[in-house]
């Protein structure tokens, strides 16, 4: 199962002062989980994008850092450039990579808009996928008059309201976030310095104006040539190579034609292939053919029959020791993670519940995470108790042997104590996510929420169980002594809030046992 993998890819409005770019790449990677993969830079747009990856939670921390640090250091009162911009961070797009939905990334727009306009005093407006308003899923509508228009008009013209944030622009104007699939930020140089060329090009081949759909495009100077600057949004329907001659087609109208093109950001490998089997007219190519993705899939092939999650059932009724009580135990939790998860999904989306929509938003996005973590800990839990049989099979013939085997299986029993210790914490999380969906959730779904609480609860009981066991085959106990501590905390726990939920069932639903 793919852990959560969400894609964001800021815009700052800062390219000629490399030390504001590396200030604000360093506020991305103050971020655990987050990694950058790409950075672009370009003088004449006075702009630079930032691809980054990670894990949801963290990839909108690693955002907020930066649009925080790029509000400090970027005054557009005084930035030129020729690409347009509303704000020092001027859009932030969220990409599904894995393990995550379009809702779920739209869930991540809004909750980063909110915190941006509140503890930033920064206006957001949300577009694309993750729009309150049809006119602003297009971001060219909300960049209309760039930052100097915004700034005189958020105030006073209704349809220039923000989505968070107050109805004032300060130096670091406003920011644009939201959610979108994958798209190629493309751009062809021509063999002219005449910019009107590029302009003429770029109305003939973008959507708006009866061009390519899918395409946005614009012409600009960069490097004292001609540029048509675009946006591919849907690289499927409108394949890179189509664009290409059809730049080249009208560049020639004008005597001209294509001195080279760029990338800005990352690419999907299905692009260029694509490109590379429309130019070479390769007939009934077939993706498998890629050495590279054979092996993958192959290697994928190998990983997924050595994972203990699809035969798990089997392998637990199983005459061997893992996985055991500790895997059943995360097994569980994520069984109550997962029923979460669909209340939320359940909630989404329905006018009924638009009140409450950030906070299922948020619930989602963290069960989901659970979710994660506690699949991983099934195949964890397993590993730690190998490991102690293979600590128990070391020889034992002479002392100094007996003394190794015996720190050996000292060691193995103590990570055989934390990782089932980190299950019930996160089975607690758990139990945490289903008091909200059961009082915030779809109604109809809130035997599912009841539901998610047991099996939480279950899975944190049974944990606890492999604490306490393992934690009397230690030789030193007292090593454990904050655990065992922590333990007596949380014991009480399940029961005080599936009693919260089992109360909600009635007042909500009528329903009790």
């Amino acid at each position: 199962m793919p852990a959560p993998l969400v894609e964001c890819i800021p815009n700052y409005s800062e390219a000629r002062r490399p030390e504001v770019v590396e200030a604000i790449m360093a506020s991305i990677q103050s971020v655990k989980d987050v990694h950058i993969l790409d950075r672009h830079s370009d003088l004449d747009h006075n702009r630079s994008v930032i691809t980054m990856v990670g894990a949801p939670q963290a990839v909108v921390e690693a955002a907020f850092r930066s649009i925080q640090k790029a509000a400090e250091l970027i005054n557009l009162d005084v930035h030129t450039g020729a690409h347009p911009r509303i704000g020092a961070t001027d859009v932030v797009p969220f990409v599904p990579i894995s393990g995550v939905t379009m809702a779920d990334c739209v869930a991540l727009a809004r909750n980063l808009g909110a915190r941006v306009g509140k503890e930033l005093g920064i206006p957001v407006y949300l577009y694309e996928e993750a729009a309150t308003r049809p006119e602003r899923q297009n971001l060219e509508n909300i960049r209309k008059g760039q930052y100097e228009a915004l700034k005189e008009e958020i105030a006073t013209k209704p349809e220039r309201q923000p989505d968070f944030g107050p109805l004032r622009v300060g130096s670091a104007g406003a920011t644009v976030i939201g959610a979108r699939p994958p798209l190629v930020a493309f751009n062809i140089y021509l063999t002219t310095n005449d910019i009107s060329v590029a302009q003429k090009i770029a109305k003939a081949v973008r959507n708006s104006s009866g061009g390519l759909r899918y395409v946005k495009a614009m012409g600009v100077m960069v490097e004292g040539r001609a540029q048509v600057s675009m946006n591919l949004t849907n690289y499927r329907h409108t394949p890179i190579a189509r664009v290409v001659e059809f730049v080249r087609r009208e560049a020639s109208r004008y005597g001209e034609g294509i001195h080279h093109s760029e990338l800005v950001g990352l690419i999907p490998q299905e692009a260029l292939v694509d490109a590379a089997v429309w130019y070479t007219q390769m007939d009934e190519f077939e993706p498998a053919q890629i050495l590279e993705s054979r092996l993958y899939e192959v290697m994928g092939e190998v990983a997924s029959s050595e994972e203990i999650l699809p035969d798990f059932l089997e392998n637990l009724a199983g005459a061997s020791a893992t996985p055991g009580g500790g895997s059943a135990a995360a097994y569980t939790a994520a069984e109550g993670a997962a029923l979460v998860s669909m209340v939320g999904r359940l909630t989404l989306g329905k006018k009924k519940y638009l009140d409450v929509e950030p906070q299922i938003s948020e619930m989602v996005l963290k069960s989901e995470e659970l979710r994660q973590k506690l699949t991983r800990a099934v195949q964890e839990d397993a590993a730690a108790f190998d490991q102690i049989m293979q600590a128990t099979r070391m020889p034992k013939d002479t002392l100094e042997q007996q003394q190794v085997r015996n720190e050996a299986i000292e060691k193995a029993t103590l990570e055989a104590i934390r990782t089932p210790y980190e299950t019930a914490k996160l089975a607690l999380q758990v139990l945490e996510l289903a008091l909200i969906a059961a009082r915030y959730g779809n109604l109809n779904a809130i035997s599912d929420a009841a539901s998610a609480g047991q099996c939480a609860a279950a899975g944190f009981r049974a944990a606890l169980f492999n604490v306490m066991v393992n934690e009397k085959g230690l030789t030193h106990p007292e090593a454990v002594a904050e655990i065992v501590a922590d333990v007596t905390r949380m014991s009480p726990l399940p029961e005080k809030i599936n009693a919260e939920i089992a109360g909600l069932l009635q007042s909500r639903a009528g329903i009790s046992l």
